[in-house]
């Protein structure tokens, strides 16, 4: 097992360069994927030097792997730029401020839900106070992604057995920390939607963040202690299934096995979960349930990365909401093309995730959809704050799992 990918297997054919969303805006060679695997060698070798000028290559990277689904030679890009950033470029400093920053914000707060439940209500408060205007533009553009919402998360049962005369199994479902504090109703409405579908739900009491944020970061020794947590927290062999409803949480969980490559024992523990891991859309026979009509109008769908590039779940979704939203289902154009939220990419490199949210906004006002359906918080995220910010008011962009809730029997969630 080895524990460095290979970059000698690209063979800088370039078919890449059309999927990659930074090379799309900017058309630097250095932004392309190719561009920054030569980089990463260099670095690798010390032919090229640890600075500003690679290691802003390096970081304006989304990580999307768009590029790995182009690519004709199966080169494990997204395994490249993790061992990139956490061996080759592990203590270079981008600056007191910024790495204050990622170090104690974005690693230290937001993948610790307990921590990052306590920031929220000054968050939320900033976000609507005068003060707001005297913050840097980065952190002002921070909190205009933050949602307005500031109910009470609604418990989730430990325990829902399944309401379908047809069992279909048992699973775990993974809470994280960004769903869990900001999308607790979206955890209800895949709770409910499993339940239909025939599924028994357990929610493991111990579990913590899937590690995927500390990863993307390069910070390979905390995302494979918290991975380590979760293998212990899923461990029951009476489970079918280990169910994300976050692209990116779910990417992470199916990957597992990558943290572990030198520690034989997690490994083959690590490999035995991921074998488990499935996308919450990927359970869902779309027969298997009778919908309601379409209650939200012409409906489109945006790939999360790391759902379609990824995991290769893009046809699930699609079917679900073809199957109700029968001719009011359109689609969009770059409908795969990053939206610029990527993580905490948006938090990191404000200006390129600015330029792919308003890339993303304009495909959506092009496909004159009234909803836009996702299956990333992120993403709905970034994306509801460019409709905010473009005055695009009359678009609604909601979670696969609340759409589908809202079609059930007895729905949740009102319509447009």
């Amino acid at each position: 097992m080895s524990s460095t990918p290979a970059s000698s297997s690209c063979i800088h054919c370039g078919l890449c360069l059309a999927a990659c969303p930074t090379y799309l805006e900017t058309g630097n060679e250095n932004f392309s994927p190719r561009g920054r695997i030569h980089i990463m060698r260099g670095l690798q070798s010390g032919s090229l030097p640890v600075n500003d000028h690679y290691a802003k290559a390096i970081d304006s990277c989304l990580g999307c792997r768009a590029c790995e689904a182009a690519c004709p030679s199966g080169v494990a890009y997204g395994e490249l730029l993790e061992t990139c950033r956490s061996q080759t470029m592990a203590g270079f400093s981008r600056g007191m401020l910024e790495d204050t920053f990622r170090n104690g914000f974005i690693e230290g707060i937001i993948p610790y839900p307990e921590r990052f439940e306590l920031t929220l209500p000054f968050a939320r408060w900033l976000k609507s106070s005068p003060l707001k205007s005297l913050l840097p533009a980065r952190l002002q553009q921070s909190l205009e992604i933050l949602p307005n919402s500031n109910e009470p998360a609604t418990p989730l049962p430990q325990y829902s057995p399944t309401t379908s005369a047809q069992r279909r199994g048992r699973v775990a479902l993974l809470k994280g920390c960004v769903m869990g504090l900001l999308f607790n109703s979206t955890h209800h409405s895949t709770i409910r939607v499993l339940n239909a579908a025939g599924y028994d739900v357990w929610i493991p009491e111990t579990q913590g963040c899937c590690g995927a944020l500390l990863s993307h970061s390069g910070n390979r020794d905390g995302a494979r202690a918290q991975a380590l947590h979760n293998l212990h927290a899923f461990r029951d062999e009476s489970i079918d299934a280990i169910v994300s409803n976050a692209a990116g949480c779910g990417a992470m969980l199916k990957e597992y096995h990558h943290l572990f490559h030198d520690l034989p024992n997690d490994f083959t523990l690590a490999e035995h979960f991921s074998r488990k891991a499935v996308d919450f859309s990927q359970l869902i026979d779309p027969s298997s349930i009778s919908w309601l009509p379409n209650q939200f109008g012409c409906v489109t769908y945006q790939d999360a990365c790391h759902l379609a590039h990824a995991q290769q779940v893009r046809t699930q979704p699609r079917k679900l909401l073809q199957r109700i939203a029968g001719p009011d289902f359109v689609e969009m154009n770059e409908s795969d093309v990053c939206c610029g939220s990527a993580g905490s990419y948006n938090l990191t490199e404000p200006e390129m995730s600015a330029r792919l949210q308003r890339r993303k906004v304009q495909a959506i006002q092009l496909s004159q959809a009234q909803t836009i359906v996702t299956a990333n918080p992120g993403c709905l995220l970034q994306i509801q704050a460019g409709l905010n910010q473009s005055k695009t008011h009359h678009v609604r962009v909601i979670h696969i799992a609340d759409f589908l809730a809202a079609h059930l029997p007895n729905p949740t969630l009102a319509p447009l």
